[in-house]
């Protein structure tokens, strides 16, 4: 048996691995220089089957500036009867799940995570350690630029032919971010990639082939 049949054998099937894709909206591009975020979105899926969602407003605490009204339809009126972040953390938490069951999936991950470490730490919480899969990242690695001239979120939703078109609210978006995820998971067989642990190998390789974007890559400033 050759090593790389065995560790297929021996690791966790990407069938039977639950992500968590997960999307943020916020009032600005960083939590530190007190961007604060207004709407969470998350959807939980294993072998291509949607399990639950998270969906909720968050008052931000602060009003939303003209521009990310404009960008998200997230009006000040929307957010103002919301629960807090702080009071949000134990049920987005919880939605999430254990560590060692669930994998944070995101569109422009480091930017959600950001605000998520961020939150927790204020809050007095520890970031559980979830393995993280950005789905732009991933697809620098997948698609070739033939494919798709970049990899913002918009560009990946129309070539993949999400039935979510992204559209700057939270939910909406990792909707359509899950169905990028699972169009690049089919992607993935032809690396010879079919467990959990070979993506996350996969993922921390070199980019090649592709020169990265400086763009956002969810098609906005700030979420």
């Amino acid at each position: 048996m050759n090593w790389q049949s065995t560790i297929q054998e021996i690791g966790k099937s990407l069938d039977k691995t639950t992500f968590v894709i997960v999307d943020l909206e916020t009032t600005g591009g960083a939590p530190h220089l007190g961007a604060a975020i207004t709407e969470i979105g998350a959807v939980k899926v294993c072998g291509g089957v949607v399990l639950s969602e998270f969906s909720t407003f968050v008052n931000p605490g602060h009003p939303i500036p003209s521009y990310i009204t404009n960008l998200t339809g997230i009006t000040d009126l929307m957010v103002e009867g919301a629960p807090t972040i702080e009071a949000l953390i134990p049920d987005f938490m919880s939605f999430m799940g254990d560590k060692d069951e669930t994998v944070f999936v995101a569109q422009n991950a480091p930017f959600d995570l950001s605000f998520i470490k961020y939150y927790l730490s204020v809050h007095k919480y520890a970031w559980p350690g979830f393995p993280i899969i950005d789905t732009a990242t991933l697809a620098r690695k997948v698609l070739s630029r033939e494919e798709v001239p970049n990899c913002k979120l918009g560009t990946l939703a129309a070539f993949f032919g999400t039935d979510t078109t992204p559209n700057h609210r939270a939910l909406d978006d990792a909707r359509a971010t899950n169905e990028v995820l699972h169009g690049l998971i089919e992607r993935l067989s032809g690396f010879d990639i079919y467990t959990l642990e070979e993506l996350l190998a996969f993922g921390k390789k070199a980019t090649s082939g592709r020169s990265r974007e400086k763009s956002p890559e969810k098609d906005q400033p700030t979420s």
